[in-house]
C-alpha cells in the first residue's frame, strides 16, 4: 500500500524541467564591451582632474608622467580656496542658477502650453522660427545683446546674466511642449466642460502632469547655467560679481599657470553640480523618457 501511495505522489507532481543555460550573444559582449571602454574614455578626463588636483607642480609634469600623487597635496583645496574669493563666486553662481532656473520653468511652460494646447493663427509658424534660434549660436547674438544690455545700464550687473536667460530657453519649450503633446485631449475637454479657463488649466491640470520634464528640465538648466562661461566673461568686469567658472580662468597667468591650484578649484566646482544629478538622476531619466517626439 505504501509504495502504491508514493508511486500515485510521484505521479502527481510535475516533472523537474532541466535547467536551461542561456546563451550570451556575441553581440551582446560587444555591445558592453562598447560601453565599458566609452565609459572609461568618457571618466577619463575627470579622473585626470581628481588627480590632478592632488599633485604638486612638479609631479604634473614629471618624466615619466605619475598617475597616483606621491605625496598627496591635500593643501591644494585650502590654497585654491584661499586665493580667490571663491566663498563670494559660489554664492554668485548659486543664486543666479536658482533664479534662472525658477525663471525658465514658468516661462517655457507657459509658451510650452500655448504651443502645445492653444490654437491660434500661425502658432506652427512661430513655434518653426522659435526652434530655428537654436541653430543660432550664442556668440553671434553675444554683440547685439551686449549693446542692448550697455543701453539699459545693465552691463557688470548680475542682471546681464539672469535677465536674458531667464525670459528665452528654447530647448525648454521644445521638451515641455513634447510633453504636453502626450497628455489626452479628453482631459482638457472635461476640465472646460466644468467650465475651466486655458489659466485654470494651465496651472491645475498640465503643471502637475508635467512634473517629471519640469524635473529634468530643471536639471538640464540648473547645470548650464552653472557652467556658463561666456557670457558672465563677456558682462561681468569686478572680481566680487565672478561666478565660479570665471574666477577658475584667473589662475591662468600670462606667463605661469597654477594648475594644481586650477584642478583643485575645478574639482571643487563640480560637486554641486554631482550632486544635483545623483539625486535628481531618476527624474533626468524619466523626463526624457516620458518626453514624445510628436509635432
Amino acid at each position: 500500500m505504501k509504495t502504491t501511495a508514493d508511486n500515485a505522489q510521484r505521479q502527481l507532481q510535475p516533472p523537474v524541467q532541466p535547467a536551461v543555460k542561456r546563451r550570451v550573444k556575441p553581440s551582446t559582449v560587444l555591445l558592453h564591451l562598447a560601453l565599458i571602454l566609452g565609459s572609461i574614455v568618457m571618466a577619463g578626463p575627470f579622473i585626470w582632474m581628481g588627480l590632478s588636483s592632488l599633485k604638486s607642480f612638479e609631479q604634473m609634469f614629471s618624466i615619466p608622467p605619475t598617475i597616483i600623487p606621491d605625496p598627496i597635496m591635500w593643501s591644494n583645496f585650502v590654497d585654491s580656496l584661499n586665493a580667490m574669493p571663491f566663498g563670494r563666486a559660489y554664492w554668485n553662481s548659486f543664486y543666479i542658477s536658482t533664479i534662472v532656473v525658477l525663471s525658465q520653468i514658468i516661462t517655457c511652460s507657459m509658451a510650452a502650453y500655448a504651443f502645445a494646447k492653444l490654437k491660434f493663427p500661425g502658432s506652427k509658424v512661430l513655434f518653426i522660427a522659435f526652434l530655428a534660434t537654436m541653430m543660432v549660436p550664442m556668440q553671434v547674438t553675444l554683440i547685439p545683446l551686449y549693446l542692448i544690455l550697455d543701453q539699459l545700464q545693465w552691463v557688470n550687473t548680475h542682471l546681464s546674466i539672469i535677465v536674458p536667460n531667464a525670459l528665452f530657453n528654447a530647448f525648454g519649450v521644445f521638451l515641455l511642449r513634447q510633453f504636453m503633446l502626450g497628455i489626452p485631449k479628453e482631459m482638457e475637454e472635461a476640465a472646460v466642460m466644468d467650465g475651466a479657463n486655458p489659466a485654470f488649466i494651465y496651472l491645475r491640470i498640465m503643471l502637475p502632469l508635467i512634473k517629471p520634464a519640469l524635473a529634468a528640465f530643471g536639471i538640464f538648466s540648473f547645470i548650464g547655467i552653472w557652467n556658463n562661461f561666456i557670457q558672465p566673461l563677456t558682462f561681468l568686469s569686478s572680481t566680487e560679481l565672478f561666478t565660479v567658472p570665471l574666477l577658475l580662468a584667473m589662475f591662468k597667468g600670462l606667463y605661469v599657470t597654477q594648475w594644481p591650484l586650477l584642478m583643485a578649484g575645478a574639482t571643487i566646482s563640480v560637486v554641486p553640480v554631482l550632486i544635483v544629478y545623483f539625486f535628481a538622476q531618476r527624474q533626468i531619466i524619466e523626463g526624457i523618457a516620458l518626453t514624445g517626439v510628436k509635432g
